[in-house]
């Protein structure tokens, strides 16, 4: 049973982070911003003017009192303990944002929006340091490796995921989702197209999941200025809103629009991944034909491509809006943002 925070918002959460004190924020529909202790209780609450959506919020590696908060095309950076006057505002991005990221160095800021730009702002000078233009649809999902400031992964409805480097304008490795074979598109690949929703990175930077529309959880692993998938399997009977690796491990969350939140250990199939003659006839592989394979191992043998199943499985009820992960008094726990107004708190096994 969820131990649910009920007091913080009136309309349905879309976006929650935890900063590296404890703190939770959440962000609503109706320009709703919330600041809450481990206790549940909310401690700061405010409205956005123009009470626009307030899309995506991300503290401060670095100083986690302060909070970026992104509503319509305009990024706040804000003082937890004051919430009502921005220190900051940038305006930057032409349409809507969907989601922020700042690197570990908090130097960096990217800013994904529905014209498919990423706007990367550097938060020591507060200027647009370059815009990143290549997905062709809307970017979803904009993620900083960790231990690498200057590296980015983005995906989109396009049906791409992308590498960056912030010195160049153009990513250094692109990876479309799409099948093109149309013998497998006429299986339902065609009505049930993999448009790429979420990213989450893992603690050691070369690992990151990709959840899609078709239900789909995609693990790739990154090797030089590349990357390769490594795993596709079938997580979801909907689409895969989010996907959340736990710290310093491969164990990871996703939540769709099923209603269903799953904890999954890669642990295994990772670690069989890293030996270096893998690695060298791996790279002697052309992507696309990777990526072919393994979408149809999936499809003909769904038990048979990946040996993986999750180790827990919540049936929260409601469509997913967000997912992330706090340890509350010791003990480790899910948090769930849905359709609603409150927040489910989950506990979960220890890696």
């Amino acid at each position: 049973m969820a131990e649910k925070w009920t007091t913080g918002h009136s309309s349905s959460i879309l976006c929650l982070n935890v900063s590296k004190d404890g703190l939770l924020a959440s962000g609503a529909e109706g320009g709703e911003l919330t600041i809450w202790n481990e206790d549940g209780s909310s401690v700061e609450h405010v409205r956005i003017q123009k009470a626009e959506d307030v899309t995506s919020v991300v503290f401060s590696p670095t100083c986690p009192r302060r909070l970026y908060a992104s509503h319509g095309e305009t990024i706040s950076m804000l003082d937890t303990r004051c919430l009502k006057e921005p220190v900051e505002c940038f305006h930057v991005n032409e349409e809507e944002i969907n989601c922020l990221s700042v690197n570990e160095t908090d130097s960096f800021l990217a800013a994904a929006d529905d014209s498919g730009a990423i706007m990367i702002i550097d938060l020591e000078s507060k200027k647009l340091s370059r815009c990143l233009r290549r997905h062709s649809n809307i970017c979803t999902s904009a993620v900083f490796r960790p231990e690498r400031p200057q590296s980015l992964l983005s995906c989109g409805l396009d049906m791409k995921v992308m590498m960056w480097n912030l010195q160049k304008a153009r990513p250094l490795w692109i990876e479309n989702l799409q099948v093109e074979e149309g013998d497998e598109k006429s299986t339902g690949q065609l009505f049930n197209p993999p448009l790429a929703h979420c990213l989450s990175v893992s603690t050691c930077g070369n690992v990151f999941g990709c959840g899609a529309e078709d239900g789909k959880i995609r693990i790739f692993q990154v090797t030089g200025a590349k990357f390769e998938q490594e795993m596709a399997f079938k997580g979801h009977s909907l689409g895969v809103s989010q996907v959340f690796f736990l710290p310093d491990t491969y164990w990871f969350i996703t939540g769709g629009n099923d209603g269903r939140v799953l904890l999954w250990d890669a642990s295994n199939e990772i670690g069989k991944l890293k030996s270096p003659v893998k690695s060298i006839q791996r790279r002697k592989t052309k992507m696309p034909n990777t990526t072919k394979k393994f979408d149809k191992m999936n499809a003909e043998f769904p038990n048979e491509c990946v040996p993986i199943s999750p180790k827990l499985t919540i049936e929260h009820g409601e469509k997913v809006n967000w997912i992330t992960y706090a340890e509350i008094k010791g003990s480790r726990r899910v948090l769930v943002a849905d359709q609603t107004s409150s927040i489910s708190i989950y506990p979960i096994a220890e890696p």
